[in-house]
């Protein structure tokens, strides 16, 4: 009986711990009241703040979440905007390889026409260029990383050869330079350029006739233009003859001194006399299929101390 009466004072306690809540409506309306126990109330209060924690939680997750995710938009497109930089520039030293190649293309037919050539490259033309990354078989962030790193790989391994190029060329060119001060009358006297504008349509070496079916050695190059095309001089020098045969029909030849001549062959006209003085680009004659020949086109030889060689060696522009 104690235990029982023990327990249900504390039953009694319990329950009489309570929050009285008075609701009226206006100050004469019906009062209307209840009583809610302080546990319960206490019990709500902690359900509330726990409901309150767990929200704040998620949305502060969120938060997070919706952070990291601008983040890793932001990189992406930062990655992307690399990526695009990072070709423009592989483009970029690709052209300036294909300039350099142009160059050393240039610096190899000077040291042929000043005997400076000692056939060996000047820097290394078969030098490999160009950019390549993985497939897209990796994750896109990982994929992108390789493609990135092996570009800047790539790349930096591109410009060590280019350096390495650009600064023979230098080295060469300055040898050249110096070369081509002391030798500035031969230079002038070197024949350099087109005599005229067209096609080659018969080259330097053997070939089978035109006429007789038969091999024959071609001692010039024959270049096919439109007819009263204009034939310039390729060098300085003084005309040496203005003749007319029936093979090269109106004719005309130039000692260059050095023991270079060059000849023209099938004009049509030719407007310079014998003993003249000439300069390099200078009209001589006009295009013209007289003597031997099967069409409009002038025929160039250049003769070196009276041997015919290749006019190509001393054709310096495209």
């Amino acid at each position: 009986m104690a235990f029982f009466k023990n327990t249900k004072l504390k039953v009694g306690r319990f329950m009489s711990e309570k929050y009285t809540v008075i609701l009226m409506a206006g100050l004469a309306g019906r009062m209307r009241r209840f009583s809610v126990p302080k546990n319960v109330v206490k019990i709500g209060l902690g359900i509330a703040a726990t409901g309150l924690l767990f929200f704040l939680y998620v949305s502060y997750a969120m938060f997070q979440v919706n952070i990291h995710m601008d983040e890793v938009d932001r990189l992406r497109e930062l990655s992307m905007i690399q990526k695009q930089e990072l070709q423009r520039f592989a483009l970029k030293v690709d052209e300036f390889q294909g300039k350099l190649a142009r160059l050393e293309k240039f610096d190899k037919k000077l040291r042929i026409i000043t005997a400076l050539d000692n056939g060996t490259r000047v820097a290394g033309n078969n030098d490999a260029f160009g950019v390549g990354g993985p497939s897209n078989s990796d994750g896109l962030g990982q994929a992108q990383e390789k493609y990135t790193q092996g570009l800047l790989n790539q790349l930096d391994d591109d410009i060590v050869k280019l350096e390495s190029r650009a600064l023979k060329q230098e080295i060469s060119f300055h040898e050249l330079d110096g070369y081509f001060k002391d030798q500035s009358s031969l230079l002038t006297s070197t024949p350099s350029v087109w005599p005229a504008r067209g096609w080659v349509t018969s080259g330097f070496g053997y070939r089978v006739s035109p006429f007789t079916g038969m091999k024959e050695f071609h001692e010039g190059l024959d270049i096919s233009t439109h007819i009263d095309s204009p034939v310039v001089a390729p060098a300085n020098g003084v005309v040496m003859n203005v003749s007319h045969d029936s093979g090269f029909g109106n004719f005309v030849e130039i000692d260059h001194g050095y023991g270079i001549v060059t000849r023209f062959g099938h004009n049509s006209k030719i407007v310079v006399k014998r003993g003249e003085h000439v300069k390099r680009g200078q009209l001589l004659a006009r295009v013209g299929s007289t003597g031997r020949s099967t069409g409009p086109h002038v025929h160039y030889e250049v003769r070196l101390h009276g041997v015919p060689v290749n006019p190509y060696r001393y054709i310096l522009t495209e």
